[in-house]
C-alpha cells in the first residue's frame, strides 16, 4: 500500500522539549509562591505520566500533607498548569528549543512527496503551535493537515484514544501511515492504534523498553552512529543511512501491521 502520512509526537520527538518544559514548571512554581522544585532526575520520573497537568497532580499526591491542603493544591492546578504553559511558550520563542536532526528534512521530503503530516501529542495547542512557529515559521502550522493534543481526547497516551482521533481526521487507515515517538508511553498508544512506529529516544527516555517498535534510533538523521543499546533493533533498511520515506517502506510501512519489519503481531 501507498503510504499516506506521517504522524509526530512532539515533546522529545520533533524537539528534545524536555528541558524547556521543566525549567517552565519550575519557573511556574515560584509565580505561585510553591517551594516546588523539579530536578532532573525526579522530572524523568514525572515523565512516565503523560500530560502536564497530570504531572502536577501526581506530585502532589506524592506529598506529605492532610487531604485538605491537597484538595487546595488540586483546585490550583488548572492555574498553575496555563502559567507553565505561558512561560514554555516564552522560552521556546527565544530560541531555546531547536528540532532534532533530521526532523525538518523529513518533514519537507514528506511534503514534496504529497505525504500528508499530522501531529498526535499529549501535549497542548498553544505549547505544539508555539515550537512549531519557533522553528519552522509560522507558514508551517499548514504543512499539517491535523494536529491533535491531549485534551481532544478522554484518555491520553499510552492509551491509543490520540491516534485513532489522529487517522480518523486523516480518513486513512493505520496501514498507510507512520507514527514517531520518543517514549514508552507514545509507543503503546501508537502500537495500540496499529501503527508502525519509529523511535528516536531521548537521553530523558533511553531507559525505556522499546521492543514493540519497528525501529529504534538515536535520530532520524544519525544512522551512521546508533547508540549501541539500539543497534540491535536497527532494520536493515534502516542502517547506515537516514530515514528517508523509501526506506519507511522497506522496512514494512504502507503494509498491514501484521506483517511488519518485526514479525511480531501487533
Amino acid at each position: 500500500m501507498t503510504l499516506k502520512a506521517l504522524i509526530f509526537d512532539v515533546d522529545g520527538t520533533m524537539a528534545d522539549t524536555e528541558e524547556a518544559h521543566r525549567r517552565a514548571f519550575n519557573i511556574a512554581f515560584i509565580e505561585h509562591q510553591l517551594d516546588w522544585v523539579w530536578d532532573r532526575p525526579l522530572y524523568a520520573r514525572l515523565l512516565e505520566v503523560s500530560g502536564g497537568k497530570e504531572r502536577i497532580v501526581s506530585y502532589i499526591d506524592s506529598l506529605s500533607l492532610a487531604a485538605e491542603d491537597k484538595t487546595r493544591l488540586y483546585q490550583r492546578v488548572p492555574a498553575i498548569h496555563g502559567d507553565k504553559i505561558r512561560v514554555y511558550a516564552d522560552l521556546v520563542s527565544s530560541g531555546k528549543v531547536s528540532l532534532r536532526p533530521g526532523v525538518a528534512r523529513l518533514l519537507n521530503e514528506a511534503r514534496a512527496a504529497g505525504v500528508r503530516l499530522a501531529v498526535a501529542s499529549t501535549t497542548t495547542r498553544d505549547s505544539v503551535d508555539a515550537l512549531i512557529v519557533a522553528t519552522l515559521g509560522e507558514e508551517a502550522l499548514a504543512w499539517f493537515s491535523v494536529i491533535v493534543c491531549g485534551d481532544q481526547v478522554p484518555n491520553k497516551k499510552p492509551a491509543p484514544d490520540i491516534y485513532l482521533l489522529a487517522l480518523s481526521a486523516l480518513g486513512e487507515g493505520a496501514e498507510r501511515c507512520v507514527a514517531f515517538e520518543d517514549s514508552a508511553n507514545g509507543l503503546k498508544a501508537a502500537r495500540a492504534a496499529g501503527l508502525f512506529t519509529v523511535v528516536t529516544p531521548t537521553r530523558w527516555t533511553a531507559s525505556h523498553d522499546f521492543s514493540e517498535a519497528q525501529a529504534v534510533l538515536g535520530s532520524l538523521d544519525e544512522l551512521r552512529r546508533p547508540p549501541a543499546a539500539f543497534s540491535a533493533a536497527v532494520p536493515d533498511a534502516f542502517r547506515h543511512r537516514m530515514v528517508e520515506l523509501a526506506h519507511l517502506l522497506d522496512a514494512g510501512a504502507g503494509r498491514s501491521p501484521a506483517t511488519a519489519s518485526t514479525g511480531r503481531p501487533c
